[in-house]
């Protein structure tokens, strides 16, 4: 087993990789009394499309959700229920690039290991269960299309990306969840829950070796084969449309505003980007920025506005979002402060402020047991370790932000996505 310090960032981890290709990381936390684990596939909404024993499957859009919702089901009864009656807080997500399984519990903790990585690993469905759950899920996919934040957001996936299946919703649509068997279910779970594509990240009071010994026990003893995903057609760096609009129920104009970036190979280059990603966000339109300071005294924004650097495997982007009167001007306005910043640079002691803001927030980040494992966990699929960006943080410079808004925030990589209020019927 592997012992790794992060001194910068005041943690320790043990990895290890098991002999069925399984890797677990651990951070005792042997001063808590709660722990937490968080069973994870490298397997997300995206991967639509996949090779297995040489074959080429493609798969509706939705599946990965699915069968987040069905793994809960055993042959004895409900894993959810089982685990809540142990006194754990269990849950799951699926997002375009991950499928995670997780709970946290003070009270049998290795008893709720057990269950975890038993139910995770051993899928059992019926047609009557799938056929139930498309109902549910149906509800669901009603309930996020009905939403104009969601809306908004997906429609400035489809404006800034032409190809790459980050544009379609990780719940797929009542239509494609119609064409969801229980043979499409054990087939991605063959090809995307073997032990060699999956991590088990735990964070408590805890022995690393034990948490091992356990995996070991219950989980298969070799590695399967793995399936290799295809996205598709290599994005182009110009948006696939400058501008998308649509009317919902909304009482002010909500908008998302994208740049399109330039996808990193997985690795540290990556964990790197994603760093000056958001260092250049804060500078350009973080609260502490000239920038937000005149579009919220002009009344373009209001404390709504967010923003964030986003990547996933073959795409990134850097997106606004907010409620404004006049989208367009808002566009138009980080479009010069963007021109201005080419001219000028930026403020050394703006910088300053950004950087250091974002470092303090990032290492508190460390105290929540989720950010850690869910942390860690993504950053492995990518190609690193989470604790790494406290020994580059402090390397990058003002010169990489200033290159990257140069870079990206032009108007070829532009897209603004716009909900607006239906019109009065006349």
């Amino acid at each position: 087993m592997e012992k790794l310090e992060f001194a910068k960032a005041g943690e320790t981890m043990y990895h290890e990789k098991l002999e069925n290709g399984l890797n677990v990381f651990v951070f005792p936390k042997p001063e808590f009394q709660k722990g937490y684990a968080f069973f994870a596939t490298n397997y997300g909404g995206m991967d639509m499309r996949f090779c297995l024993d040489g074959a080429w499957h493609d798969t509706p859009a939705g599946v990965a959700h699915y069968l987040e919702h069905k793994m809960f089901d055993t042959q004895e009864g409900n894993a959810l229920q089982d685990l809540a009656a142990n006194g754990a807080s269990p849950n799951a997500f699926t997002s375009n690039d991950i499928t995670g399984y997780y709970f946290d519990s003070t009270e049998k903790f290795e008893e709720n290991l057990r269950i975890l990585l038993s139910f995770v690993s051993v899928p059992w469905f019926t047609q009557e269960s799938v056929d139930k759950e498309r109902g549910i899920i149906g509800q669901e996919i009603g309930m996020i299309e009905d939403d104009p934040h969601w809306k908004c957001y997906m429609n400035l996936m489809k404006a800034l990306f032409q190809h790459h299946p980050i544009r379609v919703s990780v719940a797929g649509s009542v239509e494609s969840i119609a064409e969801i068997t229980p043979e499409t279910l054990y087939a991605c779970h063959k090809a995307f829950y073997d032990p060699a594509n999956m991590v088990l990240c735990v964070a408590g009071p805890v022995d690393a070796a034990h948490i091992c010994d356990v995996a070991r026990e219950i989980l298969p003893k070799k590695a399967g084969p793995i399936a290799a995903k295809d996205y598709g057609e290599k994005e182009g760096p110009r948006a696939a449309q400058s501008y998308i609009e649509e009317r919902m129920e909304v009482s002010a104009p909500i908008f998302q505003l994208g740049w399109k970036g330039e996808a990193q190979a997985n690795g540290e280059d990556r964990l790197r980007q994603e760093l000056v990603g958001g260092l250049a966000l804060e500078v350009l339109l973080g609260n502490s920025s000239p920038l937000y300071a005149r579009l919220y005294r002009e009344g373009l924004i209001n404390q709504e506005f967010g923003y964030s650097y986003e990547s996933s495997f073959g795409c990134a982007f850097l997106a606004a979002d907010g409620e404004s009167k006049a989208p367009e001007a808002v566009r138009m306005a980080v479009a010069e402060e963007a021109a201005r910043i080419g001219r000028e640079g930026v403020d050394p002691a703006l910088w300053e402020r950004v950087k250091k803001g974002v470092y303090g927030n990032r290492v508190r980040g460390l105290n929540s047991f989720e950010n850690l494992c869910v942390g860690q966990a993504q950053a492995f699929f990518a190609g690193y370790d989470f604790l790494r960006f406290a020994d580059i943080f402090n390397a990058i410079t003002k010169e990489e932000a200033e290159e990257l808004i140069a870079n990206w925030v032009t108007g070829e990589r532009t897209a603004l996505s716009v909900v607006r209020a239906k019109e009065a019927v006349q």
